[in-house]
């Protein structure tokens, strides 16, 4: 069974940079698609990106050109760049794999203040 960790939040101002990582324990490999999901308070969870196992993105239109994802195969390894953070940003950030079903775990906190 893989499990996947999730861990990089933290306080940020507006316009500042955080990297988020996503520990898969098995093979990466494994998971067709990936990606971060986050939950505000008083909203519902939503995709922010996935990515597949070839390496196809898919971005959420509010973090176009701010976000990144990306996977380290070797490492086994997810990672979300967040960069130009806003204070709609701020949420409960999650690392997931596309497939049924989906297990949520703790998340990590990403607060963008000002």
């Amino acid at each position: 069974q893989v499990q996947l960790v999730e861990s990089g939040g933290g306080l940020v101002q507006p316009g500042g940079s955080l990297r988020l990582s996503c520990a898969v324990s098995g093979s990466i490999n494994s998971i067709v698609v990936m990606g971060w999901y986050r939950q505000a308070p008083g909203k519902q969870r939503e995709s922010v990106t996935t990515i597949t196992r070839g390496g196809m993105t898919n971005y959420a239109d509010s973090v176009k050109g701010r976000f990144t994802i990306s996977r380290d195969n070797a490492k086994n390894t997810m990672y979300l760049q967040m960069n130009n953070l806003e204070p709609e940003d701020t949420a409960v950030y999650y690392c997931n794999r596309n497939a049924w079903p989906m297990n949520w775990g703790q998340g990590t906190q990403v607060t963008v203040s000002s």
